[in-house]
């Protein structure tokens, strides 16, 4: 299980190279409003990192995501993996990186699993 600090302090510094101290574009935005935005398999595969893309909308505080398979599951292309429910500010801030954890995460969870399929 990862330690909950440390698991912070690497968003914290990923949202930092990702978005620095402001996002001027998600800034902008007039309007505030509660969204919901659904994760969706792009592939078939196997799925990881659910609890990093948790912890990056945790981190704004107004968003909240839940994931509909766990990790280490099968998912299929067009499968809805999840939801996050909050502001939208919040949500444009965090997609970007927790989209790219999640594919990083799963490409290398699916290639692992292709990789013990063919030895045993």
């Amino acid at each position: 299980m990862l330690d909950r600090v440390f698991l912070r302090r690497k968003i914290l510094e990923f949202l930092e190279e990702d978005i620095g101290y402001k996002d001027i574009t998600t800034d902008n935005l007039e309007v505030e409003k509660n969204v919901e935005a659904f994760f969706i398999a792009k592939e078939s595969g196997i799925l990881a990192g659910t609890i990093f893309v948790k912890e990056v909308f945790n981190v704004f505080g107004d968003a909240d995501f839940q994931s509909f398979k766990k990790d280490g599951e099968k998912v299929e292309k067009g499968e809805i993996i999840g939801v996050v429910y909050g502001s939208s500010k919040s949500i444009l801030k965090g997609e970007r990186l927790s989209l790219n954890i999640l594919q990083r995460l799963s490409g290398i969870a699916t290639l692992t699993n292709l990789y013990v399929s063919k030895l045993t």
